[in-house]
């Protein structure tokens, strides 16, 4: 699953994570800083840009995105296995270009879900109510959800996410059809 920042995906993902048991997170490895309330191993796996360029070299990941400068993103491949093992159906929470990158692998063995915000007007509100960026990072932000935006036409489906309750129903009944 994949959306631009305050779109609501991890909400989404979170309500999928509770109502089907079978489905298991695939937490993700980033170099940028944990915000106050994540956990390494939870969120994130957080590493120093040295730590995830080893990982590169080691091709420990399935994909990766520089998203922004200095700050990488990837799906490690351990931790896919992990989850498999354990015979589950692995949901992620990705950038664009990653879950692009996902499909381009795992074709018609996976399913691409984009969450769309109404609109950028209510998109940029939802970001600013969050208070979690300064002026520049969120100027940034905003550049990069009208590039993410440009591809969701790319992805298997697309949920408007304009009223959560509609938008959770939507993706409930997506991902009941594709793991049945």
């Amino acid at each position: 699953m994949t959306a631009p920042s305050g779109a609501g995906k991890t909400t989404i993902v979170q309500h999928l994570l509770a109502t089907f048991p079978d489905l298991a997170f695939s937490v993700s490895a980033t170099t940028r800083q944990p915000r106050t309330h994540e956990i390494n191993g939870r969120e994130y796996y957080f590493m120093s840009i040295k730590e995830f360029q080893d990982k590169i070299a080691k091709e420990a990941f399935i994909e990766y995105e520089q998203v922004y400068e200095n700050q990488y993103y990837g799906t490690l491949k351990s931790e896919v296995d992990r989850l498999w093992a354990e015979g589950k159906s692995v949901i992620f929470d990705i950038d664009v270009q990653g879950a692009l990158h996902l499909k381009k692998i795992y074709g018609e063995e996976a399913l691409s879900i984009f969450i769309a915000p109404p609109s950028l007007k209510v998109l940029k509100e939802r970001l600013k109510n969050r208070k979690t960026e300064n002026k520049t990072s969120f100027a940034k932000r905003m550049r990069k959800v009208r590039f993410e935006l440009s591809f969701k036409d790319k992805f298997d489906k697309v949920i408007v996410n304009n009223i959560l309750d509609i938008a959770l129903a939507e993706a409930e009944n997506i991902v009941a059809s594709f793991i049945k």
